[in-house]
């Protein structure tokens, strides 16, 4: 083929993949694949692997809260990984319920399995299972993790390799090591995890007997395998090219929906799917468009009382929920306030700590109450800009929240602190300032135990244990470590026991 066709095709072949009424309707072709998956094992909660999966799950028939956060870097080839900041650990409380579930992503054109299904999967039951083993050998009755094909490593051998296989293998007693000796919590199991593998092309499901003797993790890849080839445009054509109801057909398009959304989310898809699908070609973008604008003006506008939590916060357990965490756009319009699910008047038990980002949109029509209410409440903002954001944030945001802290915590009052990724770092900051490594609140002398990168990181190991799908970046990690490490010695609060 000439060069200049050659691009053209691939020209052609860019557009189609990016356009969003292909990325709908084949969305709508794999949603019915995962629905007749779920069929044929009802009896298995449907989860959502984040952010891909999200878009192939429907919310009416998916577990109603659980998500799964399996990433695909931890599976690449030379990067395996289990990592303690992703343990999704929240899972195995399902998985010992229901006797297993099903789990949702899809993968570009090119594979059959993201490598999130087809190795960062088996990685983590591999490891959960030989960290059970580690945690309950010697102890109590016989461990069902105890026997070598219990902790097996299993991966599909279409996708993974013998040779890729055994070097992920030889990591798997370090990486299992490091669960057991860490803070969290892992509930005993009847019968140890083994993943399973559903793809489109699949000649027929696998048949769980209810006394398999292990919990089944079936990963489910939602799209088909486009027939794709660097350097071979015929074969591209072919696996982009497919068409039925007119349109071109586009495996793993719910990946990367930035990249041709238009703003739209599959929450927003999932909401209007009908209008959605049935919206002809010419006039799908301007349909989108007004989608998204108006969920952001129902976003500012919250629309519901003054008072009214978008979602509730999430208590640190371990500390007894004297610290807790929320998403800045999940506060009422309206601080301080009520907590939900707490009994009383609460505004006098709690205060509130706002991180607000200065590089995303701030959130309108938030106002703080007058008066002495006012005193319980501490919004500070982060700059943008990495050097400044970072002076700011150590400088000042970190003293001027351990000074407020201090005096409601003394008082007897919880803290709440919403933010993003500057939030995670502050509630990490608070739980190792002012509580010990049991939890419990500390005297006041900063002499209770020494801070360490090891103490820091159990703390993290709290939050995450409570809020999985808290994954503070490196970034801001390394900023509350340098902060806590170095001098001058901010972090040693006195606190006020009046």
């Amino acid at each position: 083929m000439p060069n200049s066709s050659e691009a053209s095709a691939r020209a052609y072949i860019r557009r189609e993949s990016l356009d969003i009424y292909n990325r709908l309707h084949s969305i709508e072709a794999d949603i019915a694949f995962v629905n007749e998956v779920r069929a044929t094992y009802p009896a298995f909660p449907l989860l959502p692997n984040l952010r891909c999966g999200a878009w192939y799950t429907d919310p009416t028939i998916a577990h109603p809260t659980a998500r799964a956060y399996f990433k695909s870097t931890d599976g690449h080839h030379g990067n395996w990984s289990f990592n303690l900041r992703r343990p999704n650990l929240h899972l195995l409380s399902i998985a010992a319920t229901h006797g297993g579930f099903i789990l949702v992503d899809s993968t570009r054109a090119g594979k059959r399995l993201p490598d999130a299904l087809s190795k960062t999967v088996p990685i983590w039951c591999a490891v959960v299972n030989r960290a059970l083993r580690l945690r309950q050998r010697g102890s109590g009755p016989p461990n069902v993790c105890g026997d070598d094909d219990a902790v097996e490593l299993y991966t599909p051998p279409g996708a993974v390799s013998p040779h890729e296989h055994v070097q992920i293998a030889a990591r798997l007693d370090g990486w299992a090591a490091s669960l057991a000796d860490s803070s969290y919590a892992l509930p005993a199991l009847i019968r140890p995890l083994r993943p399973l593998w559903i793809t489109p092309t699949s000649a027929s499901f696998p048949h769980i007997s209810p006394d398999a003797p292990f919990l089944p993790v079936i990963c489910v890849s939602a799209s088909r395998a486009a027939a794709e080839a660097e350097g071979d445009i015929d074969r591209m054509e072919v696996g982009l090219g497919r068409r039925a109801g007119g349109f071109s057909y586009v495996q793993g398009s719910g990946d990367d929906h930035e990249l041709w959304g238009q703003g739209l989310t599959p929450q927003l898809f999932w909401l209007n799917r009908v209008e959605l699908l049935a919206c002809p070609r010419d006039t799908i973008e301007e349909l989108v468009a007004r989608l998204v604008a108006t969920a952001t003006r129902r976003d500012a506008d919250d629309g519901g009382p003054r008072g009214a939590w978008r979602a509730p916060p999430t208590p640190i357990t371990k500390v007894g929920g004297r610290v807790m965490l929320c998403a800045v756009e999940d506060l009422p319009r309206e601080l301080p306030v009520d907590i939900p699910g707490n009994c009383g008047d609460n505004q006098e038990e709690v205060a509130f700590v706002v991180i607000v980002d200065e590089s995303d949109a701030a959130p309108p029509n938030q106002t703080d109450k007058e008066g002495e209410n006012a005193s319980k409440v501490l919004r500070v903002h982060l700059p943008p800009g990495k050097r400044r954001g970072q002076h700011v944030f150590m400088h000042d945001v970190l003293p001027r929240v351990i000074s407020f802290s201090s005096s409601h915590l003394s008082l007897g009052r919880t803290i709440c602190v919403a933010g993003g990724d500057g939030g995670i770092g502050v509630a990490l900051v608070l739980l190792q300032v002012f509580f010990d490594d049991d939890g419990r609140m500390r005297g006041g002398s900063g002499s209770e135990g020494a801070i360490s990168k090891s103490s820091v990181r159990t703390r993290l190991e709290w939050i995450i244990a409570d809020r999985p799908g808290a994954n503070p970046s490196r970034a801001i990690l390394k900023k509350v470590n340098t902060f806590l490490l170095s001098p001058p010695r901010w972090h040693e609060p006195v606190l006020d026991k009046n």
